[in-house]
């Protein structure tokens, strides 16, 4: 990394992890010219030394996001510029490893700046080379599977709220995803998260295909910002340059937004909606975008965490991240809400790439399932219950145990071979309403049932 033989010393102001310099003569002139993005060396006489990038340029002011923060930084303060935006690691080296938000090793593992480097504020990529949603994702989770398959090259955020067990599923789907290689990005984990997401990777065998960039709460609030550029250009290089099939998964993508109002506030930026800047949906679309399929290539896939304060889905942060992406999994209660999911792409891979029952097998458990959902209703405030509503009610426990429950793991055959096998122990023939060709080869006897383990 070249440093530029230039400092600047006068510094104007500082706050929060913000720190404004001018640069005199003005850049352009007789010093080296800063753009917008530029990464530079923070040093101070105290001993004081970090990385920072240029955020704002104003004639001969500059604005730089000191990414260790600012404590213990003086006016005294000088700064180098490096004349290159913030690069990342990019080679088959960083393969199960893990690295903090500013790009460096936080593991004990070999060393690797002598690999190669990409800029990590690149373009998406070209349209063009992209190809419409015709794969399918297996993450052998039931309620994602079944009822709203993941394609590849799709950006859907799982909406949540504190307290449930959404790092769990997440940890579950990159474990358990047919993807060649998973790109995780951690925002502001506490450090018990961190260590939970990477044990679970270690235990399952699958650390080797796996990437890590992680910010901690106790880690600079700027590094945060970095941390989903970071991951989703290595991830983009090994799905253009090697073909991979790569899965990023992101949380939480709510830690990011405040991290953009807590820098936008020290910017003395004008908030628009709950403090949250202007340019919210640009910055959430410019990280989703990168979702692609690229006929040339490999595939690019975005699966996050946005927490949704008070369960209020009208947040800026999920209100803008649904305008974005291609639908939404709704988490709450331990369990992924079939009413409150949606896949967007699913119409492309149901019957297409999956088993011929798949649509009216999916359509039906969710009616029955609509169903048992006012029969367990009337129950509570105390109406008389048909029989029909009984075997509803107990069709609504059956779905709930083996199909919601996020613990639960299937592979999509497997699914569709319990889905017919529940219709069949709670329901008659003729009130399933499906064509009968698709009934006369999945519907299995009572005798079948009897001697199915599975039922036992």
């Amino acid at each position: 990394m070249t440093q530029s033989l230039f400092r600047y010393s006068r510094v104007i102001e500082i706050v929060g992890d913000i720190l404004k310099i001018q640069v005199s003569p003005p850049a352009g002139d007789q010093g080296p010219r800063i753009a917008f993005g530029d990464l530079a060396l923070v040093e101070d006489p105290s001993g004081f030394k970090s990385l920072a990038r240029a955020i704002k340029i104003e004639r001969e002011l500059v604005s730089l996001q000191v990414f260790s923060g600012t404590k213990g930084l003086s006016t005294r303060a000088a700064v180098r510029f490096f004349g290159h935006p913030m690069r990342a690691t990019y080679s088959a080296n960083v393969l199960g490893r893990v690295f903090r938000g500013d790009g460096q090793p936080f593991d004990s593992g070999p060393d690797l700046s002598e690999d190669p480097k990409i800029e990590i504020d690149g373009p998406s990529a070209n349209p063009a080379r992209r190809v419409l949603a015709s794969k399918m994702v297996r993450t052998d989770v039931p309620m994602i599977d079944i009822f709203n398959s993941l394609a590849e090259s799709q950006k859907v955020p799982i909406f949540s709220v504190a307290g449930e067990p959404y790092n769990a599923l997440l940890a579950r789907i990159g474990i358990q995803a047919d993807a060649d290689i998973v790109v995780f990005g951690g925002l502001g984990l506490i450090f018990d998260d961190y260590h939970f997401f990477l044990r679970r990777f270690e235990d399952a065998g699958v650390f080797a295909r796996t990437l890590m960039f992680v910010n901690l709460a106790s880690d600079p609030v700027v590094e945060r910002l970095l941390v989903p550029d970071m991951a989703l250009a290595v991830a983009e290089r090994f799905a253009v340059d090697e073909g991979k099939r790569v899965l990023v998964l992101l949380t939480d993508m709510t830690a990011y937004a405040d991290a953009m109002k807590e820098v936008g506030i020290a910017m003395e930026s004008v908030p628009s909606n709950r403090g949250y800047m202007g340019d919210l949906y640009s910055q959430l679309a410019r990280r989703y975008e990168k979702a692609a399929d690229f006929k040339d290539g490999g595939s690019l896939t975005i699966l996050t965490v946005t927490t949704m304060p008070g369960g209020d889905v009208t947040h800026p942060v999920p209100d803008n991240t649904g305008y974005i992406t291609e639908g939404q999994f709704y988490l709450h209660d331990g369990m992924l809400d079939p009413f409150g999911s949606l896949s967007r792409l699913k119409q492309h891979l149901i019957g297409k790439v999956t088993r011929e029952d798949h649509g009216q097998i999916m359509n039906t458990m969710i009616r029955f399932y609509s169903g048992a959902r006012d029969a367990e209703q009337k129950q509570a405030m105390a109406f008389d219950l048909s029989e029909f509503d009984h075997r509803l009610i107990r069709f609504g426990r059956l779905f709930r145990e083996r199909f919601m429950d996020i613990d639960v793991s299937l592979p999509l055959e497997k699914g569709l071979d319990l889905c017919w096998q529940t219709l069949a122990e709670c329901f008659e023939r003729e009130e399933l309403m499906m064509r009968d060709n698709l009934i006369d080869k999945y519907l299995p006897s009572l005798d079948e049932q009897e001697t199915d383990p599975a039922t036992a």
